[in-house]
């Protein structure tokens, strides 16, 4: 076996360019550096054939001939360095390899590749583990697959102290593997699971990772590295190998180890294959148009690439030379595969992005079993989106996210339907291509606007309730519709009785909830306690525990809350309110209600569908401390109803915030104490 190695004659730390180069700049120990490399290439001598090239000047990194380029069956596709401060070395190398008679396969493009620092070998398969997603572009990884005649399994890092694959794996032979899970992504990490078992992979420890015990350089039985706990010392002698620790903490100054200061010139040998599937990975071309910098569209969307497993490449960037003007981005995205891309730039649809297949007519398969998409469906957002059919846009009917678009006979609308309403023959639209979707532009700072998404504290209460009283006034002057999605909590807090002035004022044209609420609005009515307490004085009266069954047991008896409010039962509060003003009402049961009241649906199907037809047609959502029902009922609501979630837990506001509507507001508060401003607020305004 021959190794390339390059001696630190010019070695320093210049510049940061890495994590672990931070706070180094001008402290390496460059006497140390030299011994620590001396004894290192010694140890490799004893077993390996060792061949140098002469360092260069003003490259201080040239002593990591791992990133020089990838060597195999006498062909190497050099290096092409991301960061400009190594791009010097490209050329000593590129003729050291040709010097050496290896033939030299030139990368296709400008897309930057780092060499063995992120392309392994499986020793004796025709499997290459590449990396991407810090320093090497996973465009590269097509060439790399037909050079060598391999597979390539498209790895994703995420934590940039391992900014190369090799600083965090080592494949191993006889299928094996040393590597650090948590430096890849969770899909990355599933792919290493489907082709090592797990009784041939050795996770290592942080305290060894960081240690860099995964950079490895493995001759024959022999394993070479910075650093090894007797743990895992232990653990590779169980599969034969003999460590050799080899202390190299200048290199570490500058992130690299002892992989890192070594190039295999020979694999172990393997049978190339035509690699399956060829070309596996996808790209595609998208467009942004809008104020993509001052309202973060632009972040938004290269979040979106990268979060999804996929990379991108800014093709063309117009900036706007005014505030008043818009700028257009294009972007070249890729991802792993087919599948993977359409999943990328279907979220990349949701953020406003354009694709060129856009114009092409829309895919749709058909359904063969009840309840079951076709694979590859296109999933909806909270966004109006629309169809391509032939040669028209159609627009999609009952937008809500999380269903899949039915494309009926000719000239049917399209619309979004849940998976599990699905029958065998409806048309399901499948992929990317001819889909669009309208997302509304955020509004850019210091621009005017109303009900912004946004979450308010409680030192904006006041002034928030002000603006969304206004809002209620309109929708209810024009004749348009307000839902209420309420909990038990308002009860509770003594919320309802200014939730009733809502109901008796006509700014409540439905009421979604569960069970509790009305048991424990009922019982209030009946017994003035809520759960046992007296919300008067708030302490708790003798056997108030059985209150609300008390108050179940007699709705049950009348029928229902309707009968209970016209025979006389129930003669006040919230429900009472809502039969007395014709509010319908829909109470979708859980497995933790006691009773349930009649009027309760334990069926979870029938509950939801009851909900979004509930809310066909509304304005605004008020979202009232009900965690679930609040969450559920975001979930089918299309953009442009104003939703407004209060909750005493932050958490659950930001939940509602993060769906991406633009015309939602979160309020972190008690919902006894926003009803109550709420309540005089409009009532003072109508008076």
């Amino acid at each position: 076996m021959r190794i390339l190695v390059c001696p630190p004659r010019h070695f320093a730390v210049d510049y940061v360019i890495n994590p672990w180069m931070e706070g180094q700049i001008g402290r390496v120990d460059r006497a140390l550096a030299e011994r620590q490399w001396n004894e290192l290439v010694a140890g490799f001598a004893r077993h390996a054939t060792i061949e140098q090239v002469d360092p260069r000047p003003g490259s201080p990194d040239m002593c990591f001939t791992a990133n020089a380029g990838l060597v195999a069956h006498g062909r190497v596709v050099p290096a092409r360095f991301r960061m400009p401060e190594r791009a010097a070395e490209e050329p000593p190398f590129a003729d050291w390899f040709a010097q050496a008679g290896i033939e030299l396969v030139a990368l296709p493009g400008e897309d930057p590749f780092e060499g063995e620092g992120d392309a392994l070998f499986q020793p004796g398969e025709p499997l290459l583990w590449a990396g991407y997603g810090v320093r090497t572009a996973l465009e590269t990884h097509v060439t790399l697959g037909e050079t060598f005649g391999v597979d390539v399994v498209s790895l994703r890092l995420v934590d940039p102290r391992f900014y190369h694959l090799d600083t965090c794996f080592a494949p191993l032979p006889e299928g094996r593997l040393l590597y650090y899970p948590a430096a890849f992504d969770e899909r990355s990490q599933r792919d290493i699971a489907r082709r090592i078992p797990a009784e041939r992979r050795l996770a290592v420890e942080d305290r060894d990772a960081i240690g860099f015990a995964c950079n490895v350089l493995r001759i024959g039985q022999h394993l070479f590295l910075n650093q090894a706990s007797d743990p895992l010392r232990a653990a590779l002698a169980a599969w034969g190998f003999e460590t050799h620790v080899h202390p190299v903490g200048e290199f570490l100054k500058a992130g690299g180890g002892v992989k890192c200061l070594s190039l295999l010139l020979d694999q172990p040998p393997f049978d190339p294959i035509v690699p399956s599937p060829p070309s596996a990975i996808r790209s595609t071309r998208v467009e942004l148009e809008g104020h993509l910098l001052d309202t973060g569209g632009l972040n938004r969307a290269l979040d979106v690439v990268t979060e999804a497993g996929g990379s991108f490449r800014v093709t063309r960037l117009s900036l706007a030379e005014r505030k008043d003007q818009e700028s257009r981005v294009e972007l070249h995205v890729v991802a792993p595969t087919a599948e993977r891309l359409d999943g990328v730039v279907s979220e990349l649809m949701a953020v406003g992005a354009r694709t060129p297949h856009a114009e092409r007519a829309a895919r749709v398969e058909v359904v063969t079993q009840v309840g079951v998409a076709p694979e590859g469906f296109y999933s909806t957002t909270i966004y109006p989106t629309e169809i391509r059919l032939g040669a028209r846009w159609a627009p999609v009917a009952r937008q809500r996210m999380d269903a899949v678009v039915v494309v009926g006979r000719e000239g049917e609308t399209p619309r979004c339907t849940l998976i599990r309403d699905l029958v065998p023959g409806d048309r399901v639209v499948c992929g990317v291509e001819g889909v669009r979707v309208r997302f509304p532009e955020a509004k850019r700072s210091g621009d005017f606007g109303f009900m912004n998404a946004s979450v308010s504290s409680e030192r904006r209460v006041e002034s928030t309730v002000k603006e969304i009283a206004w809002e209620m006034r309109r929708i209810r002057d024009r004749g348009g519709r307000i839902a209420v999605v309420a909990g038990p909590v308002v009860v509770h807090t003594g919320g309802g009785p200014h939730l009733v002035r809502l109901i008796e004022s006509g700014y409540v044209q439905a009421l979604l909830t569960g069970n509790a609420l009305p048991v424990h609005d009922i019982e209030h009515d009946l017994f003035g306690t809520s759960l046992g307490v007296d919300l008067a004085r708030g302490k708790p009266v003798h056997e108030g525990h059985r209150n609300h069954l008390i108050a179940i047991n007699r709705v049950r008896a009348a029928g229902g809350i309707r009968p209970a409010v016209e025979s006389g039962v129930i003669r006040g509060g919230i429900m009472h309110a809502c039969v007395r003003k014709r509010v319908p009402f829909v109470l979708a049961g859980s497995i933790r209600d006691d009773g349930p009241l009649p009027d309760t649906i334990m069926d979870l199907e029938r509950a939801q569908s009851a909900y979004a037809r509930a809310i066909e047609g509304v304005d605004m959502i008020l979202m009232l401390s009900s965690m679930l029902h609040a969450i559920g009922t975001g979930n089918m609501t299309p953009a442009g109803v104003r939703m407004i979630c209060v909750d005493i837990s932050p958490a659950v506001v930001t939940k509602l915030a993060d769906r991406g509507s633009l015309e939602s507001i979160g309020v972190v508060t008690d919902v006894g104490l926003f009803l109550n401003l709420l309540a005089r607020e409009i009532a003072g305004a109508d008076d």
